[in-house]
């Protein structure tokens, strides 16, 4: 689909290709709008918190992107592209994305829901630090093999029947208004696909068409790896976080971030070795600056939602957006 995509574009204009681009831009906005409406209508109808439904069923939807792209990158002999996306997914939705949506709006935390969903994501996050190393493999180089792949999808299926059953056992009240006419459970759910569709396939439009523009125009292709391919993937979580924040839904952002991050180590790196038999080699560069980073942000995150406001503030936010900034710096500082 990616390749069709980037081959049409190419033999466009430069006035078709900014057209496409504000068209991309508002599909992506309509397209978060419907997810995040609906996703709060299915909170209220079912008087599930609405980090809950961000923490399953948005970030399964807006995971996808990832799980695709690492599961085709390991098929194809790729692993190296497999672990990084995962990795840098994770640093990206922790660090940038919950840092942009703390600074623009607030970012309220349920404690209860970081008890447990947030317990859960900073311990995938060391899982696959642990898995990565050497010590499991019998050779030099890390390796997350077959069998770990395969491990992480049992671990996924666990974290999924055990959130639902956690989520019928809650009895927060939910107070939000659903934007719009109350309409049957089918009818929601539909709308929810179709936003997750529109999100995800709008992505994939307006990340290749801006990358061709700026080629056209002159940014150097270093540039552009630095920011616009390694945000790619991460737009989804990024669009709708923000779109929540705005509609004043920010527990829906913050579940949606520790989703994806879960989903980040158990979906995306768990099917990508799960259909390798080699597994996924760990690149040396990444015990130095992937991992180690990775672990960084989680842990900061963890500290911020513990405090006694309830609510990632604005500081805060500007510390993991820019640690960020930093690691995009040193990727390639240290190359």
């Amino acid at each position: 689909m990616e390749g069709l995509i980037h081959s049409t574009l190419i033999e466009v204009s430069t006035l078709v290709l900014f057209i496409v681009i504000g068209v991309s831009l508002y599909i992506l906005s309509k397209g978060a709008d419907i997810l995040v409406n609906e996703a709060v209508g299915l909170s209220i109808r079912w008087g599930v918190p609405k980090m809950i439904i961000g923490a399953t069923i948005v970030s399964l939807g807006t995971t996808l992107p990832e799980a695709t792209v690492s599961v085709f990158a390991a098929i194809n002999g790729n692993p190296d592209l497999a672990l990084g996306n995962a990795i840098g997914s994770i640093i990206a939705d922790t660090g940038l994305i919950i840092g942009i949506a703390a600074l623009i709006g607030r970012l309220p935390i349920d404690r209860n829901t970081i008890k447990r969903q947030g317990s859960l994501q900073l311990m995938s996050g060391i899982l696959l630090a642990i898995v990565s190393l050497p010590f499991f493999s019998k050779g030099p180089d890390g390796i997350i093999t077959q069998w770990m792949g395969f491990l992480f999808i049992g671990l996924l299926i666990l974290y999924i029947i055990g959130t639902i059953s956690w989520a019928k056992k809650s009895n927060e009240a939910v107070s939000s208004e659903i934007e719009g006419e109350e309409s049957s459970l089918f009818i929601q759910l539909i709308k929810l696909v179709i936003g997750i569709a529109l999100v995800i396939v709008s992505s994939k439009v307006l990340i290749p068409s801006v990358e061709i523009v700026a080629i056209r125009i002159g940014i150097p292709q270093s540039v552009i790896a630095a920011t616009l391919v390694a945000f790619g993937t991460s737009l989804p979580e990024l669009v709708t976080a923000i779109t929540a924040v705005r509609k004043g839904h920010g527990e829906l952002a913050v579940g949606n971030i520790i989703g994806a991050d879960i989903l980040n180590v158990l979906f995306v790196v768990g099917s990508a070795a799960a259909v390798t038999r080699e597994g996924l080699l760990v690149p040396t560069n990444f015990y130095k600056l992937q991992i180690p980073t990775m672990l960084i942000v989680l842990v900061a995150f963890h500290i911020f939602a513990k405090n006694k406001d309830e609510v990632i503030t604005k500081t805060e936010g500007a510390f993991l957006s820019g640690m960020y900034f930093v690691y995009l710096i040193l990727n390639y500082v240290w190359i």
